[in-house]
């Protein structure tokens, strides 16, 4: 069986990506359904989601470097999260899928998408600075 391996350094990188790149994706969806109405909204939901960062996703940040680090050099890519972690990616994916579709004011599911993405992005920056701190290889 072949399997996508890749070294530390770049397990790191791959999961510095996706939290930044996710983050910038629901901040934009959100921006185009919260921003429309006043800047208001989208200020609350940034400062919702600094909360969020600073209490509970910076956590899971740390954990995932840990995770990263312990795994053996040369790991498959998939591996950068747990089973458990990419369960609760698909979980999230379903609940925003069901939540954009719902009859919730667009102005509110924008909000919530923007305060996710946000929280995101911020927390992703302790996975930069460990890519950082990485040796690179000669």
């Amino acid at each position: 069986m072949i399997k996508p391996a890749v070294s530390s350094r770049n397990m790191m990188l791959v999961a510095a990506l996706f939290w930044s790149g996710i983050g910038m994706l629901l901040m934009g969806r959100g921006w185009c359904l919260a921003g429309r109405a006043s800047f208001m909204p989208p200020l609350l939901a940034m400062g919702v989601g600094t909360i969020k960062a600073l209490l509970v996703l910076d956590r899971a940040a740390r954990r995932n470097i840990v995770r990263i680090l312990s795994l053996p050099e040369r790991s498959c890519v998939g591996a950068v999260y747990s089973w458990r972690m990419w369960g609760m990616v698909l979980l999230m994916m379903v609940l925003g899928r069901l939540l954009r579709m719902s009859p919730v004011a667009p102005v509110l599911v924008g909000g919530l998408l923007l305060a996710v993405g946000w929280a995101l992005l911020l927390a992703s920056r302790l996975i930069w600075q460990a890519w950082r701190r990485f040796p690179v290889p000669s």
